[in-house]
C-alpha cells in the first residue's frame, strides 16, 4: 500500500538513503535471478539496490525483493513517468531514480513527497535540480559525461550538491570517484552483470559486493 510520505520529510529521507557508498544498479531478467541477486548483495554487506524498470518482470521482482528482504532498501531506477513512481512505491520502493530531469517528474515527486534522484550531466542541469529542491543527483552517464575530473570541476562551486555517479563506474575506477567531496555513493552495474548461466548467482554477487564495499571503505580483504 502506498503511504505517500509527506513532502516535509522527503529531503531528509533522501539524505538518509545512500549510506553504504555502493548502489548496485540491476537489470533483472526474471524474478528468480532478482531474488538471488538480493540474497548475494545482503550476504556481501550491501543492503541497498536499484532495480531498473527496463524489463517486463522488473516491478514484480521489486515487490518480491521488498517483501522477502525487509532490511533491503529498494529503489526504482529508470523512472520515466509519474505512473512508474506510484507503481514502484506501492510495491515497496522508497527511492526513485531517473536518467534525466523533467518538470513533469519533478512536480510529481514534489507533490507526492517522493525521494527522487534525477539524472544530470552538466552544471546547468545540476543547478536546476538544486533549485527544485533535489540535493541528491545522479551524474549520468558518468564516464561519457567526462568522468571523475569533470564531476570534480562541476561540483566544486556547488557545495549543496550530493552526487551519485552512474554509468561506466567500475571496481577499478571507484577510488577516483570516492575522492570527490560531492560523491555520496557510486552506482554500478558491474556487481550484477553477466550472470546468465552462472550456477551460483548469489555467491558470485556476494563476492563482488564484498570487494566493492572494501574498495569504498579503502580496506583490503584477506
Amino acid at each position: 500500500m502506498n503511504t505517500q510520505p509527506s513532502p516535509d520529510t522527503r529531503a531528509e529521507r533522501t539524505r538518509n538513503w545512500l549510506q553504504q557508498g555502493v548502489l548496485p544498479v540491476v537489470v533483472i531478467p526474471n524474478v528468480k535471478q532478482g531474488l538471488e541477486i538480493a540474497e548475494g548483495l545482503c550476504a556481501g554487506g550491501i543492503t541497498q539496490i536499484e532495480i531498473t524498470l527496463r524489463t517486463p518482470e522488473a516491478l514484480q521482482a521489486l515487490g518480491e525483493i521488498a517483501q522477502r528482504f525487509p532490511d533491503m532498501n529498494v529503489s526504482a531506477g529508470t523512472v520515466l513517468t509519474p505512473a512508474q513512481f506510484d507503481q514502484a512505491a506501492d510495491l515497496g520502493a522508497t527511492l526513485f531514480i531517473s536518467p534525466g530531469l523533467t518538470e513533469v517528474l519533478a512536480e510529481h515527486a514534489l507533490n507526492k513527497g517522493y525521494a527522487w534522484v534525477p539524472g544530470v550531466a552538466t552544471a546547468s542541469e545540476m543547478m536546476r535540480g538544486l533549485e527544485l529542491g533535489f540535493e541528491l543527483l545522479k551524474f549520468f552517464p558518468a564516464m561519457a559525461a567526462g568522468g571523475p575530473k569533470a564531476l570534480a570541476g562541476i561540483t566544486a562551486p556547488l557545495a549543496a550538491a550530493r552526487v551519485v555517479p552512474t554509468g561506466g563506474v567500475t571496481l577499478e575506477n571507484l577510488p577516483q570517484w570516492r575522492e570527490i567531496k560531492a560523491v555520496q555513493a557510486v552506482g554500478g552495474t558491474w556487481l550484477t552483470a553477466g550472470l546468465d548461466g552462472v550456477a551460483n548467482v548469489a555467491k558470485v554477487v556476494e563476492q563482488r559486493a564484498a570487494l566493492a564495499m572494501a574498495a569504498w571503505n579503502n580496506t583490503v580483504l584477506v
